[in-house]
């Protein structure tokens, strides 16, 4: 299959198409993790994030270390987002778990006093 990509100058667009793939994925996996873990989650992007880059560094197929790369940075880029997420469901732009205590609960309950 690289032969094909290679011979066809498909390789960069197979990347690019794997990079606009893999941010896509990772866009729902940080509105869900926030939702469901809170920002407890960021460990599990961060050991996620070290996993892939170890694989890429493994593996000897230029395109599948391409792809873990970019899972990686990935992962270390939801670490981020993840935070961030958390702020946007604080203005209201995104649902609040309704199961779990946020960090301004206690705020709200104080000034209310």
């Amino acid at each position: 299959m690289m032969e094909f990509l290679n011979n066809h100058h498909l390789l960069g667009l197979t990347i690019g198409l794997c990079t606009f793939l893999c941010i896509g994925l990772f866009h729902p996996l940080v509105i869900k993790g926030e939702y469901y873990f809170g920002v407890k989650i960021w460990w599990a992007f961060l050991v996620s994030g070290i996993l892939f880059g170890a694989a890429a560094l493994w593996v000897d197929n230029i395109l599948l270390q391409a792809v873990l790369g970019v899972t990686s940075c990935s992962c270390f880029w939801s670490i981020l987002e993840v935070f961030e997420q958390q702020e946007r469901v604080h203005k209201g732009w995104f649902p609040r778990n309704p199961r779990r205590t946020y960090y301004w609960d206690n705020d709200e309950h104080s000034e209310k006093k």
